[in-house]
């Protein structure tokens, strides 16, 4: 029987080989990663029918392409030539919220934010927030370990899943971890699943921790003359109280927001400072204004209203999209020890004059978490190859002051590169072990990474 036809009996109208619609699920947003053809692309009801599409790739020495949403930039769901793209958009059902035990079991096409309106409506909360969150999927979230805005006090998606549900290249199915919050029973599988960017097994139930709604949160807005300085303001707080959130924008993509959609920003500000506290009473409000006031900021607003806190964010939010207008925008995301935070700032400014390239940055500064967005005109060839000297430089200088090169967007195929220069070659070995361990084969999202 041709290969096709049995997958057309195991997924029925699941199977696509439309030319045309297989063409939406070739890439992700990562520039520099283009898509390669598949032979079809298929969309899963089930945990049986990941099981029984494990075998027949495994039969058919196929590569299988995990994909959620195609909201990552890295290019972790990118397809290969002759591979088979794996969609999780059906199996997209909250299984279970159990207020009682305060979790949630899903599939890994749930959107993070249908779970966190559906966490809501009983009092409960899940805190993960990448900038996604409306529209990327909690499948997509586990695989690169996603964090967020509040991540700083309340912790990454690692923190938050007790338990899976996952299907080996052989098809075999297994679950890690489960419904309690203290399991020390045998290797920590959970732990190493999350994040491994569907190059280990195929996630197809998460088990995750839910917490108590937070109180409304207070917000501080700052400005500073200089981004070295609103670090120093950041590394204070930190030492100082527990911030629910401590987010930086630069000057260039402050500007880039104003021209987009005028929110009264100060553009001739070299930074702005959006922190939050949900703690009771005033006190870290206070801390925090003090922090910024001894690094040489102005504090611009402050308020203990949720809403007026929320449109405060606005900016933040909308930096991305304001800097797409002004031309192609490659993500650059790294992270660096807190000391390290306004000399990677430094740096990072430094690049862009060497480079002659436009580099916003904004930054989850309370965890070191960075993200420079390189900016640059996609039909100018001299303006890209600046513009991958500068994304590379931001990477080697992360490195060099003890960082990673990922904090939060995974390593994909576009930093596939510079894992080794991090890792170092035991752990490389190491890295390809387990994989081998996991899918000899190789089957299950190769090419992403680590390389064979």
């Amino acid at each position: 029987m041709n290969p096709l036809d049995e997958l057309a009996l195991i997924l029925g109208d699941g199977l696509v080989t439309d030319r045309d619609v297989m063409e939406g699920y070739r890439r992700d947003q990562a520039l520099w990663a283009p898509g390669g053809w598949p032979v079809a692309v298929v969309r899963p009801a089930s945990t049986a029918q990941v099981q029984a599409l494990a075998q027949w790739a495994t039969r058919h020495r196929t590569a299988l392409v995990p994909r959620g949403a195609g909201t990552g930039v890295a290019g972790g769901a990118t397809a290969s030539d002759g591979c088979v793209v794996l969609s999780f958009e059906r199996m997209n059902r909250i299984l279970a919220i159990d207020e009682a035990a305060m979790l949630a079991v899903v599939q890994p096409g749930v959107l993070n934010g249908e779970l966190k309106a559906a966490a809501h409506e009983r009092g409960l909360w899940y805190p993960p927030d990448p900038s996604s969150y409306a529209v990327s999927t909690l499948g997509g979230n586990v695989a690169t370990n996603a964090g967020g805005l509040c991540c700083v006090k309340y912790g990454v998606t690692s923190d938050y899943v007790l338990g899976l549900e996952a299907v080996l290249a052989d098809g075999t199915a297994l679950r890690t971890g489960g419904r309690s919050r203290k399991d020390v029973a045998g290797y920590d599988l959970t732990r190493l699943l999350v994040g491994s960017e569907g190059t280990l097994a195929l996630i197809t139930e998460i088990t995750l921790r839910l917490r108590r709604r937070p109180p409304p949160a207070t917000t501080l807005v700052a400005t500073f003359t200089s981004l070295e300085a609103s670090g120093r303001a950041v590394a204070t707080i930190v030492r100082s109280v527990d911030a629910s959130m401590l987010e930086i924008m630069d000057r260039t993509a402050l500007r880039a927001v104003e021209r987009y959609r005028p929110l009264g920003l100060d553009t001739e500000a070299a930074a702005m400072l959006i922190a939050q506290s949900d703690a009771p009473g005033a006190a870290e409000l206070s801390c925090m204004q003090e922090a910024c006031e001894a690094a040489g900021g102005t504090v611009v607003a402050t308020t203990d209203d949720e809403s007026e806190g929320q449109m405060m964010l606005t900016a933040r939010r909308l930096a991305l999209t304001a800097l797409a207008e002004l031309g192609t925008v490659l993500v650059d995301d790294v992270a660096v020890p807190l000391p390290q935070l306004p000399e990677m700032f430094r740096r990072i400014e430094a690049i862009a004059a060497a480079t002659q390239t436009t580099i916003a940055t904004v930054a989850h500064a309370g965890d070191g978490n960075l993200h420079p967005l390189v900016v640059f005109d996609g039909k100018d060839a001299a303006a890209e190859a600046r513009a991958v000297a500068a994304f590379n430089e931001v990477m080697a200088q992360a490195l060099e002051v003890g960082g990673t090169i990922t904090g939060e967007h995974g390593v994909g195929t576009l930093k596939r590169g510079f894992l080794a220069r991090q890792l170092g070659a035991a752990s490389l070995a190491l890295h390809r072990r387990i994989k081998h361990a996991f899918d000899p084969g190789g089957i299950l999202n190769p090419g992403k990474v680590i390389d064979g």
